[in-house]
């Protein structure tokens, strides 16, 4: 099965009230696309940084009463999960697809990450394309674009995420629902190993 893009009723989806009628078609619909960017990116993904990443996507298995908001697909180096792990995602809330590298608040190294990435604060900055965004919390929608931060401002929120356990860091790029590159599943792949290629050296950093 080859992916196709992802459409307008895919967004659709998170306006569908109720859990059970949200998670049918979510699983029946949107999961077997993610499944499928998971499976075709994974090689790439592995080749860039030297180690065999495994996908991961979001089954929402501890929900009984409110339904999602948002669901992806997330590529660890441990086969058995990802939010331990400093990981890559691409996913979609109702406006927008995102594709973010991500290190979470269950993530067993958050700190030491922070900090190496504070210890080469200006490399970062430098390297980071204005029009990428950065977001603190993966339940939230919002993100703040990298031109609109400063070094110091940066700085203070590599902090907070060494020291505040709640505290999260996702840098990436948002595609919103109605970008025409969405329906082009080759098209968009590409755009996905593109922004891959330019989050890897904030992996790699924190490696060091």
């Amino acid at each position: 099965m080859k992916f196709k893009g992802i459409t307008q009723s895919d967004f659709d989806i998170f306006t569908i009230p109720g859990l059970e009628a949200r998670m049918n078609a979510l699983i029946s619909q949107l999961r077997p696309k993610l499944e499928l960017i998971g499976q075709e990116l994974s090689p790439s993904l592995s080749a860039k940084l030297g180690e065999e990443f495994f996908p991961h996507v979001a089954k929402h298995a501890r929900r009984s009463v409110n339904p999602p908001d948002d669901t992806w697909v997330a590529w660890a180096n441990d086969k058995r999960g990802y939010k331990k792990h400093p990981h890559f995602q691409v996913g979609l809330w109702s406006t927008h697809l995102f594709i973010w590298f991500a290190i979470i608040y269950e993530s067993t190294s958050k700190v030491s990450y922070a900090n190496q990435m504070i210890k080469h604060l200006d490399q970062i900055y430098a390297k980071i394309p204005p029009h990428y965004e950065w977001s603190w919390d993966h339940t939230d929608p919002s993100r703040v674009r990298h031109s609109d931060l400063t070094v110091e401002k940066l700085e203070h929120y590599l902090k907070r995420v060494s020291n505040v356990k709640k505290a999260e860091l996702l840098c990436g790029v948002t595609i919103e629902r109605n970008d025409p590159i969405l329906t082009d599943g080759k098209a968009l792949l590409e755009r996905i190993e593109d922004t891959f290629t330019t989050l890897a050296p904030l992996y790699k950093i924190g490696k060091v």
